[in-house]
């Protein structure tokens, strides 16, 4: 090792070998030199070269992995408590007083009714639901911070054209399945409809679920007047609750609709890998 060789930090041997190469060709010609030596001459170990037909790309950060998987869970413990708080009262109400023998909106027609809430589904809901916030307002801080929204989810100008919203709800409306270079980002609709949850009904959710609280409402008496009173609170949170029942159950119709295997596998490793189009 000379020193040039201890500046660099870096044996001179590959160096020597590629000059040697470079020299030989430029003295014998490129159509007398083998083409098999050239290829031995340049051989440096440990370098990979990529399939070409392959696309590998980096999809979603890992701050985006961690909290996908905890508001999945909370989400689903939210569901299962709320479900067993409702079916101890299935009779909605507007305004701020209702209970049994007051006139009601609507009636569920469910067939089990309790005559007092489950005392393991309120816990489990209010466990739930303050996981479920924390990790949510702090999946949006740090969406800000990090610009995830505005570079992976704020729709182009482009795509907000009359003919390219067209073409995508047609394409849902067929069940047609995205190409690979298309499923390596979202479409208009699917980029409008995460950002109306995160930043409209998520929130809506939560200041209606607050709204039914009497320790929250006696410190702000304002959240629940904004809603017309406690039950007419607990009326929109339940029509909330069931619109995002809804938006689940179509998020999982279209990551099978693209690939169930492969979404699932690119929401817990970060990667997706697809194949280049012909």
């Amino acid at each position: 090792m000379n020193w040039r060789g201890q500046l660099t930090g870096l044996p001179t041997w590959p160096a020597a070998h590629l000059a040697a190469g470079f020299l030989l060709t430029a003295s014998i010609g490129h159509d007398t030199f083998p083409k098999n030596c050239m290829a031995e001459s340049a051989y440096l170990p440990g370098l990979k070269i990529q399939n070409s037909q392959v696309l590998d790309s980096s999809r979603h950060s890992g701050l985006v992995r961690v909290t996908h998987w905890i508001h999945t869970f909370s989400f689903f413990a939210l569901v299962v408590s709320g479900i067993a708080i409702l079916l101890a009262h299935t009779r909605f109400y507007w305004g701020e007083t209702g209970g049994e023998g007051a006139p009601s909106l609507f009636d569920l027609p469910l067939p089990l009714h309790r005559d007092s809430v489950s005392g393991w589904g309120r816990s489990l809901h209010f466990l739930s639901a303050w996981i479920c916030v924390s990790n949510g307002l702090f999946y949006v801080v740090s969406g800000l911070v990090s610009r995830h929204f505005r570079k992976n989810l704020l729709p182009d100008r482009s795509a907000l054209s009359t003919s390219s919203v067209r073409r995508v709800i047609a394409d849902h409306l067929r069940l047609r399945r995205p190409t690979e270079k298309e499923s390596l980002t979202y479409n208009v609709l699917q980029r409008s409809a995460y950002l109306a949850v995160v930043f409209l009904f998520f929130p809506l959710i939560i200041l209606t679920g607050l709204a039914m609280s009497p320790a929250i409402t006696s410190a702000v008496p304002i959240l629940v007047k904004i809603f017309g009173g406690q039950q007419s609170a607990r009326t929109i949170h339940f029509f909330l609750a069931n619109f995002l029942v809804v938006f689940l159950l179509v998020h999982i119709a279209m990551i099978c609709l693209a690939g169930f295997t492969s979404r699932v596998r690119t929401m817990i490793t970060g990667h997706s890998t697809a194949r280049k189009e012909p």
